[in-house]
């Protein structure tokens, strides 16, 4: 199956959209686009494992609401968390027979799955996943350039960041006035977190202490994190948008210390 870029592309794409910005509002958005379909309603409980690398290829998935972590393993036992899936995401294609990775669910997931057949045969299915791959695409582009040319400190930065539904990204609206907190809910472990953002453990936890001493996060549980200034945090990403005046590169020139 090979659509053409014109059949891909939908006006109501979102490409803006980070895959792990766990949204109920995105959630709702899909249950509302009835994306199980023609499909098969699955529904997985916290990490479970839906398929291995190297299974046969029979099925592909979308996700209707949860968290999905696709991932490899070298021979060695190291682990690449390759890319992080929430509502309205896609996976499972392969371009050969068999899985080029692993899925495992981080919360409560419920999918909808299709037959590879099923797929093939239907125009107006396949352009759906097809659009919602184009924009999967998109946002690997950012990581690679997270993997290849970022400090540990703008990786850690920039997942916190995408955490934060509607900011850090094409049309972030910025603060409310006097208000630009928010509270974060980790479902990642920190060496899930260091397997995505290709970092030891080590440097993960370094990363959030040296947040919290100079007063950009605090650190509840392990899971909870409370951003105390979202644009400061954004500006720590290397990649922050420089357009809006919230934004703007020069605000913080004057008595700001490195992080990195």
């Amino acid at each position: 199956m090979k659509p053409m870029l014109d059949d891909m592309l939908e006006p109501s794409m979102d490409f803006s959209r980070a895959p792990f910005r766990f949204d109920h509002r995105i959630a709702a958005e899909a249950r509302r686009a009835d994306l199980s379909g023609a499909g098969r309603d699955l529904h997985f409980q916290p990490r479970t494992l839906i398929f291995l690398e190297g299974d046969e290829v029979e099925s592909v998935f979308q996700v209707v609401d949860g968290a999905v972590m696709l991932y490899k393993l070298l021979p060695d036992g190291r682990r690449q968390v390759v890319e992080l899936l929430g509502a309205g995401d896609v996976f499972g294609f392969s371009p050969s027979p068999v899985r080029d990775c692993s899925a495992e669910t981080l919360v409560a997931t419920h999918c909808a799955a299709h037959d590879r057949g099923t797929v093939e045969r239907s125009p107006a299915l396949a352009r759906r996943l097809s659009a919602r791959l184009y924009a999967q695409l998109c946002t690997l582009h950012e990581h690679v350039m997270l993997l290849g040319r970022k400090s540990a400190m703008e990786r850690i930065a920039s997942f916190l960041t995408r955490c934060i539904p509607g900011r850090g990204h094409h049309g972030c609206p910025g603060p409310r006035d006097g208000d630009d907190h928010a509270n974060i809910r980790l479902i990642m472990t920190r060496q899930e977190i260091a397997d995505y953002l290709g970092l030891t453990i080590e440097t993960v936890s370094r990363s959030f202490t040296k947040l919290k001493r100079r007063g950009v996060v605090s650190i509840g549980k392990l899971d909870e994190i409370y951003v105390h200034d979202v644009c400061r945090l954004c500006r720590l990403t290397g990649t922050h948008l420089t357009r809006g005046r919230w934004c703007s590169s020069h605000m913080e020139k004057i008595g700001h210390r490195s992080l990195c």
